[in-house]
């Protein structure tokens, strides 16, 4: 743990050897596959920078174009005295907005890459003095204790899930994130997230195939940072992206293909891939707003209000914990 003038840092970041033991998890499955959380060391937190302001990727501009549009009517359900409590802050390039419309007592920033968040945070902090400020380096989807907030004056916890990141969960993963979000939030605690909804085919295959290539950068990153701190021999040469979109799902798959038959070593393990064969490294479901609100209730929300764009690509949802 470590302190700064402007806001307290706490690490809680997963121990080396789950790294190891997820990614050997993932690739000794039938179907490989490794978990989307690994793509974000510093290159793929810089490269998923990149992509949020690539003309084919829409979630992120728009949601921000919602953000800017409504805040202040944000704030006002919101009310007074709150902790918002961000998951996945990465850059927080959204929070600025929504911290400047509230009479606000706290900010925890959670995020499992540890300097992007400090970077994150600092400037936070320089822009809002009078917020109380909490950086906490951890799994998000795992229980992240926040005794801080305990003794801070707040009136309500809001947890504050921006961008489509709720997409990357299957359902049934989604509905424990859900339930675990609604614990943090607490009794008379809220929830604003971010869910990309259904649309045509091929804007959506765009927004994960664009033409210069920064998603297919991303998502090879991901063997790169394998090779560099777990002692694998991936040739990302011979590994291609694929990402395309299953109707039927309702969901973007990412996938990287093994071009040839090949060997892998990690940790004195071979893997044998063939040619053709993939790793799945991604999934991002597309909700109606009618099926996201079904899954809320779900998990124990009650959907107040949503909010989208004039073209209906995206939208943000308020949730109250349901008494």
């Amino acid at each position: 743990m470590a302190s700064s003038t402007l806001y307290q840092y706490l690490d809680f970041q997963p121990a080396a050897d789950s790294f190891l033991t997820d990614v050997i998890a993932g690739l000794s499955a039938r179907c490989k596959t490794l978990p989307p959380k690994y793509f974000y060391d510093a290159r793929g937190s810089e490269l998923f920078e990149a992509i949020c302001e690539l003309p084919e990727y829409y979630p992120t501009r728009t949601e921000l174009g919602i953000l800017n549009a409504v805040a202040a009517e944000m704030a006002a359900r919101i009310g007074p005295r709150t902790a918002i409590v961000e998951y996945g802050s990465g850059s927080a390039t959204k929070t600025p907005t929504l911290i400047d419309a509230l009479q606000q007592v706290a900010y925890v920033g959670i995020d499992i890459s540890g300097e992007q968040l400090r970077s994150a945070v600092d400037q936070l902090a320089e822009q809002f003095p009078h917020v109380r400020m909490f950086a906490v380096c951890a799994d998000y989807t795992r229980n992240v204790p926040l005794p801080q907030l305990d003794a801070a004056d707040v009136r309500r916890r809001v947890v504050y899930f921006p961008g489509s990141t709720i997409g990357n969960f299957t359902i049934p993963e989604a509905q424990t994130f859900l339930l675990n979000a609604r614990k943090v939030a607490g009794s008379g605690g809220a929830m604003l997230v971010g869910v990309d909804l259904k649309k045509d085919t091929r804007t959506l295959n765009a927004a994960y195939n664009d033409a210069q290539g920064v998603t297919a950068a991303f998502n090879l990153n991901v063997l790169r940072r394998i090779n560099r701190e777990l002692g694998a021999d991936f040739d990302l040469e011979s590994y291609r992206h694929h990402a395309y979109y299953d109707e039927h799902a309702s969901r973007i798959e990412m996938h990287l293909v093994s071009t040839r038959a090949q060997e892998v070593r990690i940790d004195g393990r071979t893997f044998q891939f063939g040619a053709g064969e993939t790793i799945h490294t991604e999934n991002s479901y597309k909700y109606s707003i009618e099926n996201f609100q079904r899954l809320a209730r779900a998990a124990g929300f009650e959907p107040k209000h949503h909010w989208t764009d004039p073209q209906a690509l995206f939208s943000i949802h308020y949730l109250t914990v349901r008494a």
